[in-house]
């Protein structure tokens, strides 16, 4: 038995065992309608939906808004099934109950080939998916992140406005004894032949009291909202300045805290003297932080405003000290990633076919390196939490993907029930992954339990921020190939070595699950394991390090530096077979139509076929992430000896769509993202010591270097799949793809340099 087959059913039994529960239909997730507190004037009709006097439309949203567009895709679900305009929808933050979890999110991150699903039938990967959506159902785990907020929420959110509906309809009909099939809704507004006719918050009142009876789901036909560009419900807060951020939160009688921690990573402080920055004016107290949920040791000043904070933390006197386990350094990181490839043996997540022999027997054999830096998550509003503990009580504000954790934490902290800690998720200035991270909420408890009940704002620094991130993990990959005396690819095997993110993010995060070894995490392997290509021989093995420094979710994950070593090395092989880059994968995708699809329709709207300007070249890549397949292709030229995108060309398939507008926005935005990290990226460890401090020595991409990007959506029909990260890992490829194609020199390192 393989030993990840073991490990599954191991799980599976322990999920059994654990839960004891039948099948959940989707209909619990619907809720009770004491799971919204209702204002004055409101009506709670299940768990997501409340009916205002005034005939708004208030729903629980439980993901968290960091730019992605989620605070309007949900709403236009429950105002689709409502039949109500998108702008009577309000949303006020869910609570705490397993109906507002993230189930698709969980289940996503099972370690199954796509081929698996057909080979399996109704047994291993249908059983395992089973069983982790159910503990995920009764975890009730509320994680915004895997680009899953609206694949989640396609079924409930849509269930439950239909049900709140059929519950305002049923009222009317036993309010007016009339048939309700003979009742009609236009915008919120139930009429009849007769003329009679009463607004949803007319019937509000009636309805909160009204079973729904039998429940249907609008047909795809009579869908007036999804599939149409809408603008965001965000959109005029952020404009006029009236959207709250996490730093924008103020409270009467507020603190500020500013916070160093040892520049090494994973040391520590010794001597501290605080005598000199104390007396400094406004300064009030010092707190020191033990090492906690992943952070490093320090130690905060609190001040009467975040100027006197950081102005006094900076004046502490310290004697910092290196972890026990030594200095780390990257590049000897990068020199024990390359050894573990060529030497140990690591997790095989998908073997097909026999690869070795393929390639012994091969006319031509073809091996690369390929390398991806640390990358820091530079979200634009830095780390921060506002704390209050008064009476056995702990108040939170923040811009956090996960309040559930953030409040278990709070708890533990403060050693207090989970009940006495209350969440206020803000806005988010950027997530990108780094915001599933909780370490800044136990410092800024720790700092709050010493200021005798008032509230207080920890707010790191930028610098605190770059050195002390949870990073993208340094990976290195081999990549061999065979070659037929026709050019034709016979095998594929890919290598590589790198850090595990979930286990150790389970370790900081969720202590209480984390397991005596690791399972196989398939955030190492994505994108590289489940290539949609052809290839007749494959096989695809990681060897998870753990070599120290803190790593995350970063935007994309896996997939961000997978997708570079893959969608390079295919470019490499079209080369060697001689075969134009588009061709060469038209051929190699013959049993991925949906795959070729995406590829023949940006090689269409980039016009592939026709040379560019002078001085410019193209490049091609595709890869398929969350669920969705984004192809770009790229334009470049040099301006004084550095790569310049002019023009970026994506095209999508990420099921149905709800809103191609914010689809669009994605695009645009990975590619500035992807670009960012691709021309600049990179994070260097010396002694211990992140070299990168802020923007100058971690530049983002300017606005005059920002490409003009055109999104193509192929239309489907299928289930809503991911947005927000489909779009960054082609980018990187296909820009070391067109730079090849104009200098002759193949990128294989990132960031990308000449």
């Amino acid at each position: 038995m393989k030993r990840r087959t073991w490990l599954l059913t191991a799980a599976g039994g322990a999920g059994a065992l654990i839960v004891g529960w039948s099948v959940l239909p989707q209909r619990s997730r619907v809720g009770a309608a004491s799971l919204m507190l209702p204002q004055q004037g409101e009506f709670a009709l299940n768990g997501w939906i409340k009916v205002a006097a005034d005939g708004a439309i208030v729903m629980a949203m439980p993901r968290s808004e960091m730019g992605q567009g989620v605070h309007t895709a949900l709403p236009m679900l429950a105002a689709e099934e409502l039949d109500v305009p998108l702008s009577s929808m309000r949303i006020e933050q869910a609570g705490s109950d397993s109906i507002y979890g993230n189930i698709a999110n969980l289940v996503a991150n099972l370690p199954f080939h796509p081929s698996e699903d057909n080979e399996d039938g109704f047994g291993r990967v249908k059983a395992s998916r089973w069983v982790v959506g159910k503990l995920a159902r009764e975890l009730g785990i509320n994680a915004t992140g895997g680009s899953s907020s609206v694949s989640d929420a396609w079924d409930v959110v849509r269930l439950a406005a239909a049900t709140a509906r059929a519950s305002l309809v049923g009222a009317a009909s036993l309010q007016w004894k009339l048939p309700a099939e003979d009742l009609s809704v236009r915008d919120g507004v139930i009429s009849h032949a007769s003329g009679r006719s009463a607004s949803y918050g007319e019937m509000a009142r009636f309805a909160a009291a009204t079973p729904p009876g039998e429940v249907k789901l609008k047909e795809r036909r009579a869908w007036k909202l999804i599939g149409q560009p809408a603008q965001r419900l965000d959109l005029a807060g952020k404009v006029d300045g009236s959207a709250v951020y996490g730093v924008d939160v103020r409270l009467p009688g507020m603190k500020y805290a500013a916070i160093r921690q040892c520049p090494m990573l994973g040391g520590s402080p010794g001597a501290v003297r605080a005598d000199k920055a104390l007396a400094m004016p406004g300064a009030e107290r010092l707190v020191m932080l033990p090492p906690y949920a992943g952070a490093t040791a320090g130690f905060a000043v609190v001040g009467r405003s975040s100027w006197h904070a950081q102005r006094a933390v900076q004046a502490v006197e310290v004697e910092w000290r290196q972890r026990p386990l030594g200095a780390l350094d990257s590049k000897r990181i990068e020199a024990e990633l390359e050894a573990a490839v060529r030497n140990t043996e690591g997790h095989v997540f998908h073997a097909r076919g026999n690869a070795s022999h393929a390639e012994n027997n091969a006319s031509k054999r073809i091996e690369s390196w390929y390398r991806a830096p640390y990358l820091a998550h530079a979200t634009l509003e830095p780390m921060n939490c506002t704390a209050r503990v008064a009476n056995g009580q702990v108040e939170i504000w923040i811009p956090t993907q996960v309040p559930q954790m953030a409040r278990a934490i709070a708890a533990r902290v403060a050693g207090v029930a989970v009940e006495a800690v209350s969440v206020h998720v803000t806005l988010l200035g950027g997530g990108f992954g780094r915001r599933l991270e909780v370490d800044h909420v136990a410092q800024a408890v720790r700092v709050a339990m010493d200021c005798g009940g008032a509230p207080v704002q920890l707010l790191w620094s930028r610098e605190e921020d770059t050195t002390h991130d949870f990073y993208r993990p340094m990976h290195v990959a081999r990549l061999v190939a065979g070659l037929t005396a026709k050019g034709e690819v016979a095998s594929v095997t890919i290598k590589s070595a790198g850090d595990a993110i979930t286990p150790r993010w389970i370790e900081r995060s969720m202590p209480a699950l984390a397991g005596p070894v690791d399972t196989p995490d398939k955030t190492t392997s994505e994108g590289l394991f489940d290539l949609p290509y052809g290839f007749e021989h494959q096989r695809m093995e990681h060897v998870a390090t753990r070599v120290g420094v803190p790593v995350g979710y970063w935007r994309s994950v896996g997939h961000s530096h997978n997708a570079f070593f893959s969608e390079s090395f295919v470019d490499e092989l079209a080369v060697q077979s001689g075969v134009d880059s588009v061709e060469f994968r038209r051929r190699l995708l013959a049993g991925s139509p949906r795959h070729l699809a995406v590829l023949n329709l940006v090689a269409e709207k980039s016009r592939w076929g026709r040379p560019p300007a002078a001085g410019r070249a193209r490049g091609v890549a595709l890869h398929e992430s969350f669920g969705s397949v984004v192809a770009q292709v790229v334009e470049v030229s040099l301006e004084a000896g550095r790569p310049r995108c002019h023009e970026v060309v994506c095209a999508i398939d990420c099921g149905t769509v709800v809103n191609p507008g914010i689809v669009a926005q994605q695009m645009e935005s990975a590619v500035v993202f992807a670009l960012s990290a691709a021309l600049y990226g990179s994070v260097d460890i010396v002694q211990g010591v992140v070299q990168q401090k802020n923007f100058p020595s971690y530049p983002m991409l300017r606005l005059r270097e920002a490409p003009r990007v055109q999104t193509w959506i192929v239309a489907s029909e299928n289930l809503p799949a991911g947005v927000g990260e489909p779009g960054v890992p082609p980018l990187a490829p296909a820009v070391g793809n067109a730079l090849f194609a104009l200098t002759g020199k193949r990128v294989r390192a990132l960031p990308i340099s000449l």
